[in-house]
């Protein structure tokens, strides 16, 4: 893909969609032993402005770029000197390089009003970025988030085309378009159906996104949405991938009579005889279940989760769908060769939200069948956001203080990283790992996947990451 429009790319000079704010030179966080950049002198602070001539608005142009054998790159480096670096390479050849942020020309804000939408849920007064609406493509094509498709400029519209930039994931809610705008309460956000035929006329892809709000986009009208995008699922080329389907989210910060109603058990239980139904039909039809649910539904229900195989290639793991399933696979792996004993007695808690507790609790029994390891697991509620039944993501430093201080937690609490911002140290209420650490007066081991869960257990080296879910 990136040869093709590398030379399109090369030779339009990005002049043509380059409208709005103008890139910011792109800061360099991480330079890779023994890479190119390490090779040419490159060392993180430096600031990277052209290469061949071109300022990239975002790491999607810098990939781009950077595949042409001859590059000539305009560099700043941390002392405000500015150095013009001529080489060659072999064509695809990565330069090691990575930047302190994805876009050097500023986030996308949604430009929607959603009732639902979580970012408005919560309290005043916190960091900035917390407030964020990220609305933008380029993430989606990056990193999977959902966006709406209704901020989108024409010269956006032609960069998707150009540069392939594809699948994108859509944040749908609902294909009628007179229900779709008042969800979003955006008059643009009618047009999907023209938008999805767009994406057919040009061979590109989405995964779809429903979130379901009871009383307003459920029953028939859910039952029409995935049926709408299903049609759009056919062919040697589909548009639409796959569909997950997810709760709303409600926290106590929300705005007063917003119409909205949290999901109860009942409501769980319906929505998943509806799409099981329709999972059913889609695979004789489409040879997929195409739909899945998020875990939280099964959860919510009281239900067991569906097998492992359900999830067919987890095409929506990173937004809950078959998360808990496919994490227990990791976590088999990772406790197979458990010892029978550890040389020193170890006591120590893992934490996680209320609602998964239950699904996890068997592999925190399997681990505590080592001699001389002694593992707790805490599922907490979150009364910061004034919810019972909540995932591990969402719980906060005070729900941590608020619901641990009183329980036994051995020497060491493990929490795992989900909870914590990109890269730092910091829950959603703004409280660091620190004040947790200090507060309940504990040890605390922040743990990355299911073999670093195990080792922090057994006080173990191994770090191997066997997952990218964290419960």
């Amino acid at each position: 893909m990136w040869n093709e429009t590398s030379i399109e790319l090369a030779e339009s000079k990005l002049t043509s969609d380059s409208v709005g704010t103008q890139p910011k030179p792109a800061v360099i966080e991480c330079v890779e032993p023994h890479s190119i950049g390490d090779e040419l002198g490159f060392e993180p602070g430096d600031q990277l402005i052209k290469i061949n001539g071109v300022k990239p608005r975002d790491l999607i142009d810098y990939n781009f770029l950077i595949v042409e054998e001859e590059l000539t790159i305009e560099l700043m480096d941390k002392e405000g000197k500015l150095h013009k670096i001529s080489f060659e390479k072999d064509l695809d050849d990565s330069l090691g390089l990575s930047f302190t942020e994805s876009l050097f020309d500023g986030l996308k804000q949604c430009n929607n009003h959603c009732p639902f939408c979580f970012i408005d849920q919560q309290p005043p007064g916190k960091r900035n970025s917390l407030y964020l609406k990220d609305d933008d493509y380029r993430l989606s094509f990056l990193y999977g988030s959902y966006l709406t498709l209704t901020n989108l400029t024409s010269s956006d519209w032609r960069r998707i085309e150009k540069q392939r930039l594809s699948p994108l994931f859509v944040s749908v809610h609902a294909t009628d378009p007179t229900l779709r705008v008042e969800l979003l309460k955006n008059p643009r956000a009618g047009q999907l159906l023209e938008q999805l035929k767009w994406f057919c006329e040009r061979d590109l892809q989405i995964h779809a996104q429903v979130v379901v709000c009871p009383g307003i986009n459920d029953g028939e009208v859910l039952d029409q949405t995935l049926q709408d995008l299903a049609s759009h699922s056919k062919g040697q080329w589909p548009v639409v991938l796959s569909v997950a389907v997810v709760p709303v989210g409600l926290t106590r910060f929300r705005p007063p009579e917003d119409g909205l109603k949290p999901v109860d058990l009942n409501c769980a239980k319906q929505v998943i005889n509806q799409v099981e139904q329709l999972q059913t039909q889609f695979l004789q039809d489409l040879d997929s279940r195409f739909v899945w649910l998020s875990d939280e539904w099964y959860l919510l229900a009281k239900q067991p989760l569906p097998t492992r195989q359900a999830y067919e290639d987890l095409p929506q793991q990173e937004n809950g769908v078959g998360s808990i399933q496919a994490f227990l696979e990791t976590l088999d792996i990772a406790t197979k060769n458990l010892p029978v004993k550890i040389d020193q007695p170890r006591k120590c808690s893992w934490v996680v939200g209320k609602l998964v507790k239950e699904a996890l609790t068997p592999a925190c029994n399997r681990l505590n069948k080592v001699e001389g390891l002694t593992l707790l697991l805490h599922g907490i509620r979150s009364t910061y956001w004034g919810q019972e039944e909540v995932v591990t993501g969402l719980l906060t430093g005070a729900d941590l203080i608020k619901e641990l201080k009183e329980r036994e937690l051995g020497d060491h609490l493990l929490i795992p990283s989900i909870m914590l911002k990109q890269n730092q140290d910091v829950f959603l209420d703004d409280m660091t790992l620190g004040e947790v650490s200090q507060r309940l007066s504990i040890s605390v081991k922040v743990v990355h996947g299911a073999d670093d869960i195990v080792a922090a257990a057994i006080g173990d080296s191994r770090k191997n990451s066997l997952s990218s879910a964290q419960f």
